[in-house]
Order: C-alpha cells, then sequence, then structure tokens
C-alpha cells in the first residue's frame, strides 16, 4: 500500500473541525494515539529509511494496535510517499516483548491525543502532542488530499511533506522551548527530536 500524505500546523482545531463534519466527514477514532518505532542496535532500519512501528489507539472504548511497515520516504510532485503494511495485533505488548526478543529497541516514542475523521477518500487527522504545536495531517491520493486540504480551509502553502522533526525544530527555534513528541519528553530526562 502506498502512503501519500502532507502535514500543517493547525490553527484553530475547533474551527477546522467545524469545517470538514459540515462537509461530510465521519469521525472515526478520537483518543490516545501511542507509536513505538523499533529499529536494531545499530540503527540499520533508520540507516535505510526504515520504518517499524507498533501503533495503538486507546480511548474510552479500550485499545486496538497495528505492527507497520513504512518503506524509505520519497517525494512525488512535492508530496511524501511511502510505502507502507501493517496488520491489527490483538496484543501489543506480547508483539512488543517479541520485537525485543528479536533484538529490536524502542527508538522513538511518540504520544498524541487525536481526532480521525475520513473525508472524501482521505484520512484527516488532527493531533495533539505534550508539548508543540498542534498539526492536521492528510493522507490520501492527490486529488482526493487536495480536496480535504480545500475543505480544512488552511492556505495550500501551509502544508508540506516535511517530517514531523522539522515541525518540531520550527517550534522549537520560535518558542525558544524544547518539543514534547513524547510524554516521556517532559520531564527532560528523554533524548531531544532528532531522528524521524
Amino acid at each position: 500500500m502506498r502512503e501519500v500524505e502532507l502535514k500543517a500546523v493547525l490553527d484553530s482545531w475547533n474551527d477546522r473541525r467545524a469545517l470538514i463534519l459540515k462537509a461530510g466527514a465521519t469521525l472515526v477514532f478520537a483518543g490516545r494515539l501511542e507509536d513505538r518505532r523499533y529499529d536494531a542496535e545499530d540503527r540499520s532500519l533508520a540507516a535505510r529509511d526504515i520504518v517499524l512501528r507498533l501503533r495503538i489507539y486507546r480511548n474510552a472504548d479500550g485499545a486496538r494496535a497495528e505492527l507497520e511497515f513504512k518503506g524509505a520516504t520519497s517525494y512525488e510532485r512535492g508530496y511524501k510517499v511511502r510505502e507502507e503494511v501493517g496488520s491489527t495485533v490483538s496484543d501489543p505488548e506480547s508483539v512488543a516483548l517479541i520485537l525485543a526478543g528479536l533484538g529490536y529497541v524502542v527508538t522513538r516514542a511518540i504520544d498524541r491525543e487525536i481526532e480521525q475523521f475520513e473525508l472524501d477518500e482521505t484520512i484527516v487527522r488532527f493531533e495533539r502532542y505534550p508539548r508543540m504545536d498542534d498539526l492536521v495531517e492528510v493522507e490520501g491520493e492527490p486529488d482526493a488530499l487536495e480536496r480535504a486540504i480545500a475543505t480544512l480551509g488552511l492556505p495550500r502553502a501551509t502544508f508540506t511533506a516535511e517530517r514531523l522533526t522539522d515541525f518540531a525544530a520550527r517550534y522549537e527555534a520560535r518558542t525558544g522551548q524544547r518539543a514534547a513528541l513524547a510524554d516521556s519528553e517532559l520531564s527532560g530526562n528523554a533524548p531531544p527530536v532528532r531522528e524521524l
């Protein structure tokens, strides 16, 4: 499966949500999204720009998880594009133990509160990190993605194919505060946001 996406800083969660709901968007998930990225000790996956990720969705209804592979990033006509293959897992804690047993270690934790919508063959996700700008990510094929961006009403020029670390770096430069993409980074004991 091919993932095509763009991200932007979200200026008003409530206003943008109202616009996409008015356009017929369907809320498919609201709650906590936890990503744990795994790699070998020598970081051989990151060296090839490959992501092995355990993603857990949690809310009042319970938890569900996916184990995902993301291939190397490419850029096509200004869009970020990656191969992405995933499978639902019923027991994320056991999957984490299996990955550890195979020699993989967590190299990046990302925690956020999200609202995820389906809109006209796209996924639109609003993301709130522990300490950083709120973001909106739009994922889908280019024509549908552009229609969703227009519906959001944000300037098209604010959407970019940049990585999450680029958004974190701009936040840090603008505010003078260290971005926190995971709850563990709020204490100041976690390594700085750099590799994603």
